[in-house]
């Protein structure tokens, strides 16, 4: 049996649970860049930091029985809650791949094309892994991504200080771990060197209210993230405590507003 690598933000249940909200807050976005892609029927189609899965899932109903997804992550425990799906729905054309993005070559299939979500954001060596993903695309192969690129538009209306500070904490801890919480403001010079083809760049930015369902993913973000935060040493209960009081008294008030973390949609074509 492998060890389990960590990610900062966990790989326990309440995590689990939060990335399968997010994937359902983003399926709409992820289904349009998808199709600007030309993902289709019959395909072999990489996806790059899976997770538990959700999008592989997705994916695998896009390609159908012909078409083949191969599932990477370092995670055993998301891969294990992905495979039990898998042998679930009968997704015979999922294949899942334990590797450590930052340090394993990838498989080379010769791909159709790959997604990613938030994954070169977490890498140390952001630049060297889009290089082995162009190595295992096959040419007009076409990368799908969705990474952010101004992540301290993330804000809550009316301004609440502790927010702000929380913002700057996760931003802290995740370049501390090595990530970089801005790496789209790189990526698309990146592709141009390594023989990509821009085809189009798309901001995701949204300013949504408390009932509306994109609040949803955020606010779950603040009530797991806080938690990792204290168990990483990073923050006092106490005033994660005090946190999760100012964003609640900002989200009942009337007037709540949430501009959302500034996301970049690239795809991206090998030459």
């Amino acid at each position: 049996m492998s060890h389990e690598r960590d990610y900062v933000l966990g790989t326990h249940d309440e995590e689990v649970d939060r990335l399968g909200l997010q994937h359902r807050v983003w399926r709409p976005r992820a289904s349009a860049a998808w199709r600007k892609a030309g993902f289709t029927v019959g395909q072999t189609l990489l996806d790059l930091g899976c997770g538990p899965g959700y999008a592989s899932v997705d994916l695998a109903e896009i390609v159908g029985p012909e078409g083949r997804i191969i599932a990477i992550d370092r995670s055993r425990r998301f891969l294990d809650v992905l495979e039990a799906t898998r042998r679930q729905r009968g997704l015979d054309q999922i294949t899942t791949l334990e590797l450590d993005l930052d340090l394993a070559n990838l498989p080379e299939a010769g791909a159709d094309g790959a997604w990613s979500r938030w994954v070169f954001s977490f890498v140390k060596h952001p630049r060297a892994l889009l290089e082995r993903v162009a190595g295992s695309l096959k040419p007009r192969g076409v990368l799908a991504m969705h990474e952010y690129f101004a992540y301290a538009t993330w804000e809550i209306l009316p301004k609440a200080t502790e927010f702000e500070e929380f913002v700057r904490v996760v931003m802290d801890t995740w370049r501390d771990e090595g990530g970089e919480a801005d790496i789209g403001l790189d990526l698309p010079i990146w592709l141009g060197e390594l023989g990509f083809e821009i085809r189009s760049l798309e901001s995701i930015i949204e300013i949504v209210r408390p009932t509306d369902f994109v609040w949803q993913w955020p606010k779950a973000f603040v009530e797991v993230g806080l938690k990792r935060l204290v168990d990483l040493g990073r923050m006092t209960q106490q005033r994660a405590t005090e946190i999760l009081t100012a964003f609640q008294s900002r989200e009942a008030s009337p007037h709540a507003l949430m501009i959302t973390p500034a996301v970049l949609e690239i795809i991206a074509v090998l030459r």
